[in-house]
């Protein structure tokens, strides 16, 4: 089923504004413009979904919390002689 779309005032300022940009763009420009806004169209949700969460930098592992920090611990190497008290 379509759903209706309807443009917020915000989001109509926002069109109108760029808009007012793209006219100062060379014929070249606005179809690689085009070209773009169409890919994003096509994008799908869970894309748009997963490339957000991936703007968070998550560290994705299949080892427990713990696991990780024990292996980081026991990954240290001090050297005795770069500590002064």
């Amino acid at each position: 089923m379509n759903k209706i779309l309807i443009m917020t005032v915000a989001e109509k300022y926002i069109v109108n504004t760029y808009s007012n940009l793209f006219d100062g763009l060379t014929s070249i420009s606005k179809i690689e413009l085009l070209e773009k806004l169409a890919k994003s169209l096509k994008k799908d949700k869970k894309s748009r979904n997963t490339d957000f969460f991936k703007s968070f930098g998550a560290f994705g592992s299949e080892k427990s919390a713990e696991d990780i920090a024990k292996e980081i611990k026991e990954s240290r190497n001090f050297n005795r002689e770069d500590l002064k008290f």
